[in-house]
């Protein structure tokens, strides 16, 4: 049942076909007549007017949305929740004085896996694959002299100072391997398993024989058949969740040995037999890392100026029980494998390559590509706790870590022993940060062939077409029109009373207010919105037959 057309339905419409009856009661004259049928007319096309305005006004936004003028173009250079600044050589203070000869060998050892790479790399990041031009530049060159690897990476990269968005400098920590005492067997002194992976310890994506898992992500164990369930924790291994299945590598005096073995990622233990055995980091349980000494901070026991590895392993060998809990705050737990290293060999890091004391980095893998250079600069305290040793050096990232995230957030590697342990574990500094980035992606070069934006209009323009709030259109016509209904309902009531009622008063005259007294002002117009992008369908054409009557 089809109700009444939206035509028949407005106000002035039905004020139109009353007068119409009315002069056909009163058996008006024809001129009478004619007239009222022009008004209708009139009043007709008037309501469809307004009615196709106020649907086009308030249509959805989705039916007038504006193209886009300007297709997709690439950024010059994109490192998520960074901001860059290109610089010159000039303004790197402390850059002629590096030994820009061993980050040259530390970049071309990076270049060896670079160079094995083929195709587009696996994971999309700002730099992607353009360091293999510079690294097949590197191969051909058996650099002797420091200037000539400075020169070198003048020729072959641009400058880029970076950091955090909304931040002026980078952070920076240390790490290094430890060197600890340990046995293939268990006994009373040596009673700490170092576990490898274990056989039920699976990840999204990796198999059984893969090296060197992920070091984030959720990770599982498998029950029965099909389910799976997050692994053990640091407590139940600790409680002997996997002790007994012949996991156990070698066995180390302390959980605190452990502990800073895992925090590291990599150990040398010194065996009873006089043999060195190195380990490496191989999978985790999959919970994230949590800094015990942030946790000592928080619970006031060492000053956040006092805080380094020294101090969190004199509390530990302090307070037995303290320790244990405060382990198990962490719930990440490392499994280890063996490298077939020797003592003179370094720790190898993420990339496969092995690490440069004092040259390499570890940095955010989701954000960086190993082997890009690095220069930081800034103060450390080197020589000793209290020292500001200048600190002006071009590093290489090839290492990663689940700690180490952000654009200009680094771990720089110092070597192997307690000297290098007493220097990374005093490191929490904000440092400058400048990236290498290769000439092929010079940011400057690139950004000359993004288009120029169109002009702002002018202020002219923009005085005639006021940009108007659409909800509060749409409220003031709602307004608007239950006033135009009411204002017609008063109009017509009093003119023509209905049939056997009294004669209606005359209403009085409004109240006369500033507002009313003011001058009219014109009401802002929007900006016409585009045409919708809508595909056209194409309508069947319908033919209505009409007989034709010959009049005799």
């Amino acid at each position: 049942m089809s109700g009444p057309s939206p035509a028949t339905r407005h106000p002035a419409i039905r004020i139109g076909s009353w007068l119409v009856l009315e002069a056909l009661t009163r058996r008006l004259s024809y001129g009478r007549l004619a007239i009222a049928c022009c008004a209708l007319a009139v009043l007709c096309s008037t309501a469809a007017i307004a009615a196709r305005y106020r649907l086009n006004r308030h249509a959805s936004p989705h039916e007038h949305a504006r193209q886009i003028p300007y297709p997709n173009l690439e950024l010059p250079l994109q490192v998520n929740g960074s901001q860059y600044q290109p610089v010159s050589w000039a303004e790197l203070q402390g850059w002629n004085d590096d030994d820009h000869l061993a980050a040259y060998k530390a970049f071309r050892a990076s270049c060896k896996p670079i160079a094995a790479q083929q195709g587009t790399p696996a994971e999309p990041k700002a730099l992607g694959s353009s360091l293999r031009d510079p690294c097949r530049i590197a191969k051909a060159l058996e650099l002797s002299d420091s200037a000539k690897a400075r020169d070198f990476f003048e020729q072959n990269f641009v400058p880029l100072r970076i950091s955090r968005l909304g931040e002026d400098a980078g952070f920076v920590t240390g790490y290094y391997e430890p060197v600890l005492e340990g046995s293939r067997t268990q006994t009373d002194v040596f009673n700490v398993p170092v576990y490898r992976r274990p056989s039920n310890l699976f990840v999204r994506g990796k198999t059984q024989d893969s090296v060197g898992l992920p070091n984030s992500g959720p990770v599982y164990r498998k029950i029965g058949r099909r389910k799976l369930v997050p692994y053990y924790d640091r407590a139940q291994i600790e409680d002997g969740a996997i002790a007994g299945r012949g996991l156990e590598i070698c066995w180390l005096k302390s959980q605190t040995d452990l502990l800073f073995a895992q925090i590291q990622g990599s150990a040398r233990i010194k065996l009873t037999d006089g043999t060195t055995l190195r380990i490496n980091y191989d999978a985790h349980n999959g919970y994230p890392y949590t800094p015990v000494g942030r946790i000592l901070i928080d619970r006031g026991i060492i000053p956040r100026d006092q805080m380094s590895m020294q101090k969190i392993r004199e509390w530990m060998d302090q307070n037995p029980d303290g320790a244990k809990e405060l382990r198990r705050q962490n719930r990440a737990y490392v499994f280890f494998r063996e490298v077939p290293l020797s003592d003179k060999d370094e720790a190898v890091g993420a990339q496969g390559v092995p690490l440069t004391p004092g040259r390499s980095i570890a940095v955010d893998k989701a954000l960086h590509v190993y082997g890009t250079p690095f220069f930081i600069a800034g103060e450390l305290p080197i020589e000793s706790e209290q020292s500001k040793t200048p600190f002006h050096r071009l590093m290489i990232a090839q290492d990663t870590g689940s700690a180490i995230v952000g654009p200009a957030r680094a771990d720089l590697y110092f070597g192997a022993g307690a000297d290098a342990g007493k220097v990374s574990g005093r490191l929490r500094h904000n440092m400058q940060f400048v990236m290498l980035v290769p000439k092929g992606l010079d940011p400057v070069a690139r950004a000359r062939k993004l288009p120029v934006p169109d002009a702002r209009p002018s202020a002219r323009i923009a005085k005639l077409f006021p940009q108007t709030d659409p909800q509060k259109d749409r409220s003031a016509d709602t307004q608007a029109v239950s006033a135009a209904k009411t204002t017609a309902k008063d109009a017509v009531n009093p003119a023509v009373p209905a049939k056997g009622a009294a004669p209606a008063r005359p209403a009085a005259p409004p109240a006369t207010t500033p507002v009313a007294q003011a001058a009219p002002v014109a009401e802002p117009v929007p900006l016409p919105a585009a045409r919708p992008d809508i595909p056209q369908v194409q309508e069947k054409r319908r033919f209505r037959r009409y007989r034709h009557h010959r009049y005799q």
